[in-house]
C-alpha cells in the first residue's frame, strides 16, 4: 500500500520527467526548424540573409509534414502501450486519494493539542515520571550495598572474636576475595567511603593475625643469644595451657592461609642462618647436636666445638652437618610438610651455597693441574649432597637449583681462572717493582744475556722481560697438559702477559725516552727479543695443544707489534742522538774563520762535544743492542754527523792558507779520538786488535760513505789544484761521493782566480762524474 508520501514523491518526479521531456522537445524543435533552413536554402546559415516568399511557403509545407508525421507517431505509441499508460495514471490517483487522507488524520490528531491554551503541563508529568523511575533504581541500589555492608561487617565481626586462628584465617582469606579486587589492585579510589573503611578494617585484622602468629612462632622456635643453639617447642613458653598460644604447626597453616607464610619464615630463616648455618658452614671442628624428639614437648639443635672432628678432603663432614641441620627444620619445624620446607629452602638455599662455596669448594680448587683428578672426590660428594637435599624436598627435582654441582663441574674453568689470575698479578709485580735505572748493577748479568732465536747474535735484555717470557713458557706447558677449556685459559693468561708488558712498560718509562739513556736501549732489546720468542711459541707448543685449539690460539699476531715497538723506541735515541750532535755542531759556526784563534777554538770545542757524545752512545749502546743493530744504528749516527761537517766545510767560500791547514786539523783531531769507535764497528779476526789499519779503514768506507768522504776532505785540503784535478778526473773524487759543482766551489774557495783555475775549472765542468 503506498503512503502518501510516496505517492507526492512519485507525482514530483513525473512533474519533473514531463518538464524535461518539454524541454527536450523545444530543443529538437528548434534544431529541426535550424536543418529545414538549411536545405531550404545555402544562404541560411547567416542569421541577418531575409527569406524570400517562396522559401517560407515551402518552410511552411515542410513544418506541416513534420508535425503530421510527429503526431501520427505520438498515437502509434500511445496505442502500443496503452496499458502501460493506464497503470501509471491509475498509481497517480492512488496517491492523491492517500495524500489526502493523512492530511485529514493528521488535522484530526492535532486538533485537541491546538485547543489546548499550554502543552508544558503535559512535559512536566513526563519528566516527574522519569525522576521518579530513577530515583526507585537508586534506592534500590542503596538498599542492597547498605545489606552487602551490614553482612561484611557482620562477618569482619565474626572473624575477630573467632577463637582458632585457624577460623580466623580462612574467614579472613575469604573476605579478601569481597573486599579487594586483585584487578585494581585494592585501591578501591571509586568505591564509596564504607568499603574504604571496612577494607581498613580487614587489612587491620590482618595485620594484627599476622604479628601475632609470627609472635607466636617466634615463641616457639628461640635461638640461644650467644649463638649456636635453637630450642623448638610444641607450643610457645607460658602458654601450654592458654588460651593465647597456639602450636607452631597451627601458627604456620594459618599464616600460610592469609599468604603471609614468608613473614613467619624470613625470620626463622635469617637466624637459623645467623646462629646455625654460618657457624656449622664456616667452622671446621664442629659437630651438630639434636637433643629430644617427637614424644617430648621440646627439641634442642645445637653446634658445638668438636676437636676431634676434622673436616675431610672431600667435604662429607660438612655436607653431613648442613643435612642434619635441614632434617632437624624439616622434622620440628616445617612438620614435613613439603611446601613450607620449600619456602624455608627458598629463603636460605641461596645462602647456604654461597657459604659453602666461599669457606670450602673455592678453597678445594687445586692449585696444580695435575690435582684435577683429586678434586673427582668432591665432585662425587658434592652430587650426593644435592641429591639428598631433593630426596628431603628441600631442593626441586628440576636440578635447577644445583648451584654447588655446577661449580665444581665447572672446577677446571675456576681453576683456570685463578691460575690465569695468579699470573697476571705476578707479572704485574715484575713489571712495576723492576727496577731500569741500574740494570746493569746487579750481579746476575750473565743470566740477562741471552741468545736470540732467529739470529746468531746475542744481546742484553731485563729481568724483567726474562721473568715475564718465564711465565708464558709456564702458562703455555701447563696448557699443553690440560683439557681444552683448561688450555684456552692458559693460553689467554700467555696473551695478557704479554699484553701487560706492552701496556705498562712504555708508560712507565716514559721520561727515560726522552734523553738518550741506556734504559731505552735495554727496552728495545726486550722488545725485540719477546718479539722472537712470540714468533716461536707456535713451533714449540702447538703440536701439544688439544686438537680444537691448534686453530683457535694464536700468538703471532703479537710478534710484529712487539717488533714494531722496538724499532720505534731504537728511532726515537737515534734521532735523539742525531739532534745532539747537531747541537754540538751549531757551535762551530759552519767551521768559518777557523784561521782566527777565536772561531778555531770554538771549531775544536765543537768537534770534541761530538767526540764525547758519540763516545757516550757507543759506551751506552755496544754492551745493550744486539751486534747488528749496534752497528746499523751507530752507522746512521756518523753517517749524519760526518755528512753535517762534510757540508758545512764545503759550503765556505773562502780559504785561507792557514785556514785549510785548521779545518785539516780538526778534520784529523775527529778521526783519531773516534778510533775506538771506529774498531767497534768493523769485524776484527784479532780480538787484540787496537789501532786503524789500512784493511779496517776498508771496511769503514765501506759500511760508512760519508767517512770515506769526509777522509778524503783531509786530503784535498792540502792537495794542489793541479792534483784535485787529477782526481777528479781519475773518479777518485766521484767514488768518494763529491759531486761536480761541489769540486767546482771547493776549488774556488782555495786557490785564487787564475787561467790554471779557469783551465781546471773547465777539465772538471767537461769531466763526467
Amino acid at each position: 500500500m503506498s503512503t502518501p508520501g510516496t505517492s507526492l514523491a512519485a507525482g514530483s518526479q513525473a512533474a519533473a520527467a514531463g518538464a524535461s521531456s518539454a524541454a527536450g522537445s523545444q530543443v529538437q524543435a528548434a534544431d529541426d526548424v535550424r536543418e529545414l533552413l538549411l536545405s531550404t536554402t545555402a544562404d541560411a546559415s547567416d542569421p541577418s540573409t531575409p527569406l524570400s516568399a517562396p522559401d517560407l511557403r515551402l518552410l511552411i509545407d515542410r513544418l506541416r509534414l513534420r508535425s503530421d508525421r510527429l503526431h501520427a507517431s505520438a498515437l502509434s505509441f500511445a496505442a502500443s502501450n496503452r496499458g502501460a499508460l493506464a497503470n501509471a495514471l491509475l498509481r497517480a490517483a492512488s496517491a492523491a486519494d492517500s495524500s489526502a487522507s493523512f492530511k485529514s488524520s493528521l488535522d484530526s490528531a492535532l486538533g485537541p493539542l491546538a485547543s489546548s491554551p499550554d502543552l508544558s503541563d503535559l512535559r512536566a508529568l513526563a519528566d516527574r515520571l522519569l525522576a521518579a523511575r530513577r530515583e526507585l533504581a537508586e534506592r534500590q541500589e542503596h538498599l542492597a550495598a547498605a545489606s552487602t555492608i551490614a553482612s561484611l561487617a557482620a562477618r569482619l565481626r565474626e572473624t575477630r572474636a573467632a577463637a582458632s586462628p585457624l577460623d580466623r584465617a580462612a574467614a579472613v582469606a575469604e573476605l579478601k576475595t569481597l573486599l579487594i579486587d586483585p584487578d585494581r589492585s585494592g585501591s578501591g579510589q571509586d568505591d564509596p567511603v564504607v568499603f574504604g573503611l571496612l577494607r581498613s578494617d580487614w587489612e587491620q585484622l590482618v595485620d594484627e593475625l599476622q604479628v601475632g602468629l609470627g609472635k607466636n612462632v617466634e615463641e616457639c622456635v628461640e635461638f640461644a643469644p650467644e649463638g649456636g643453639k635453637v630450642v623448638v617447642r610444641a607450643t610457645p613458653r607460658g602458654h601450654s595451657g592458654g588460651s593465647h598460644g597456639v602450636e607452631l604447626p597451627v601458627a604456620l597453616q594459618a599464616l600460610e592461609t592469609i599468604d603471609a607464610l614468608g613473614y613467619g619464615m624470613a625470620k626463622i630463616a635469617d637466624k637459623m642462618m645467623k646462629h646455625i648455618l654460618v657457624p656449622a658452614i664456616s667452622n671446621i671442628q664442629v659437630s651438630v647436636i639434636e637433643e629430644g624428639g617427637p614424644e617430648h614437648s621440646v627439641s634442642v639443635l645445637s653446634v658445638v666445638p668438636s676437636e676431634e672432628i676434622k673436616d675431610n678432603k672431600d667435604g662429607s663432614n660438612l655436607y653431613s652437618r648442613i643435612i642434619d641441620v635441614i632434617k632437624f627444620v624439616c622434622k620440628f619445624i616445617c612438620m614435613e610438610n613439603s611446601k613450607w620446607v620449600q619456602y624455608f629452602a627458598k629463603l636460605t638455599w641461596p645462602r647456604i651455597s654461597d657459604l659453602v662455596i666461599t669457606h670450602f669448594l673455592s678453597k678445594a680448587v687445586p692449585n696444580e693441574a695435575s690435582k684435577l683428578i683429586e678434586f673427582q672426590d668432591v665432585v662425587r660428594s658434592t652430587a650426593e649432597f644435592e641429591n639428598k637435599l631433593r630426596s628431603m624436598m628441600f631442593l626441586l627435582p628440576d636440578r635447577k637449583d644445583g648451584k654447588l654441582t655446577q661449580f665444581v663441574d665447572d672446577v677446571e674453568v675456576h681453576f683456570a681462572v685463578r691460575k690465569r689470575s695468579e699470573i697476571l698479578v705476578k707479572a704485574r709485580n715484575i713489571l712495576v717493582q723492576y727496577d731500569y735505572d741500574s740494570p746493569l748493577e746487579s750481579g746476575d748479568q750473565g743470566d740477562s744475556v741471552v741468545d736470540l732465536l732467529f739470529q746468531p747474535e746475542k744481546c742484553f735484555t731485563s729481568k724483567s722481560a726474562l721473568l715475564v717470557m718465564k711465565l708464558v713458557h709456564g702458562a703455555l706447558k701447563d696448557a699443553s697438559l690440560s683439557s681444552a677449556r683448561v688450555a684456552k685459559e692458559f693460553c689467554f693468561a700467555a696473551r695478557d702477559v704479554l699484553l701487560l708488558y706492552k701496556a705498562i712498560v712504555p708508560v712507565q718509562l716514559e721520561k727515560q725516552f726522552d734523553s738518550l739513556s741506556q734504559v731505552a736501549a735495554i727496552v728495545h732489546n726486550d722488545f725485540y727479543h719477546l718479539s722472537q720468542e712470540i714468533l716461536g711459541l707456535a713451533f714449540q707448543y702447538r703440536a701439544d695443544f688439544p686438537s680444537d685449539l691448534q686453530k683457535q690460539v694464536v700468538f703471532v699476531d703479537l710478534a710484529p707489534i712487539f717488533s714494531q715497538m722496538a724499532d720505534a723506541v731504537l728511532r726515537r735515541q737515534i734521532q735523539l742522538a742525531v739532534d745532539t750532535i747537531s747541537e754540538a755542531i751549531d757551535g762551530a759556526e759552519g767551521f768559518q774563520n777557523t784561521h782566527q784563534p777565536q772561531h778555531y777554538e770554538s771549531a775544536k770545542f765543537s768537534i770534541e762535544q761530538v767526540v764525547f757524545i758519540l763516545e757516550k752512545i757507543r759506551i751506552m749502546w755496544e754492551s745493550i743492542l744486539p751486534r747488528s743493530t749496534y752497528r746499523k744504528s751507530m752507522c746512521h749516527v756518523l753517517g749524519s754527523v760526518f755528512s753535517r761537517i762534510t757540508r758545512d766545510m764545503l759550503l765556505i767560500d773562502d780559504m785561507a792558507a792557514e785556514e785549510t791547514l785548521q779545518l785539516q786539523g780538526l778534520i784529523h783531531l775527529a778521526l783519531e779520538n773516534l778510533s775506538s769507535l771506529f774498531l767497534s764497528l768493523v769485524e776484527n779476526d784479532d780480538d787484540s786488535t787496537n789501532f786503524l789499519d789500512h784493511d779496517t779503514w776498508i771496511q769503514l768506507d765501506g759500511i760508512l760513505p760519508s767517512l770515506k768522504k769526509f777522509r778524503k776532505l783531509a786530503e784535498l785540503l792540502d792537495m794542489s789544484l793541479k792534483s784535485i784535478t787529477a782526481c777528479w778526473e781519475s773518479g777518485d773524487l766521484a767514488r768518494c761521493g763529491f759531486t761536480s759543482s761541489e769540486v767546482q766551489n771547493f776549488i774556488k774557495a782555495i786557490f785564487a782566480d787564475s787561467p790554471l783555475r779557469k783551465e781546471c775549472l773547465g777539465w772538471i765542468v767537461r769531466t763526467p762524474a
